[in-house]
């Protein structure tokens, strides 16, 4: 195993082979791809570092779209210079990983996305039925609110985070969630940081220009792509959808079976 650090990230790679660079997401550390890197580690390199501002041992850290792209590409320039990396993505890990991708393509081989598909696409929201976009908004405004209030009173920020992480059926343990975390929502909803206007059309760049795989929990209140995203995978040649019989962390309620299906496509794009 390999530590580094990366302005700031502490940047974990293990096994060997080509790179595979894990990005996690709310309110999760990087400890979520335990599994998968034992799984995947004989045969590829598993990078993965905390998002900034998720480390809790380390000071508040909100950053722009920009920041987080250049944070990102620091990690891949620093563990893989030479060769493009297969990213794995879950959650903001989906955004920011895409959004890094659409930008800097040549350095992106391909992409397995884990339950954020095209949600920012007009198909998906015209999909979205009224009860769906009432709850959406509410656990999100409830995380943007814990993120303002967390930095006057942290303990209440904590607890609003731990609370609504809880009712979503978070495997991460509850005191390693942290207020901190919540900034993505505070960016969506109050515009700070600069907000996330101006991303890619994630369905214009991925399956069509990057080989994805995309894997989702079928057990969900609503889900976080629409029809017409699974249809373009299923048609486009190297790309795939997969869905679980799990929630949104089916990495870690379905691992075996997770696990199975990332390796079996890697592999398959390894000898192709």
């Amino acid at each position: 195993m390999e530590e580094t650090d990366v302005q700031g990230l502490s940047v974990r790679a293990e096994g060997a082979g080509p790179t595979v660079v894990m990005l996690h997401g709310w309110p999760d550390s990087p400890a979520l791809w335990d599994d998968t890197v034992e799984a995947l580690r004989d045969a590829y390199r598993c990078v993965r570092f905390p998002l900034p501002g998720y480390d809790l041992a380390k000071p508040a850290r909100p950053v722009s779209v920009d920041q987080m792209c250049e944070l990102i590409g620091a990690v891949v320039d620093e563990v893989s210079p030479h060769d493009p990396v297969t990213l794995l993505l879950h959650d903001w890990g989906c955004f920011f990983g895409y959004e890094y991708a659409a930008r800097h393509p040549k350095r992106v081989l391909r992409v397995v996305a884990t339950d954020i598909g095209d949600t920012n696409s007009g198909a998906y929201l015209k999909a979205l039925t009224t009860t769906e976009k009432l709850k959406i908004a509410y656990y999100q405004l409830w995380l943007a609110m814990a993120w303002k209030l967390g930095q006057r009173w942290p303990s209440l920020g904590d607890r609003m985070t731990r609370f609504m992480a809880q009712g979503q059926g978070c495997p991460t343990p509850p005191e390693r969630m942290g207020w901190q975390m919540n900034y993505p929502y505070a960016m969506q909803w109050f515009k700070s940081y600069g907000g996330l206007a101006g991303v890619a059309r994630v369905s214009k760049v991925f399956g069509p220009k990057i080989p994805t795989l995309f894997l989702f929990g079928k057990r969900k209140p609503f889900m976080f792509h629409s029809a017409n995203w699974l249809a373009s995978l299923g048609t486009t040649p190297g790309c795939a959808a997969y869905g679980f019989d799990a929630g949104h962390w089916m990495m870690t309620q379905r691992p075996a079976e997770f696990n199975r299906v990332v390796r079996s496509w890697l592999d398959r794009g390894a000898t192709s």
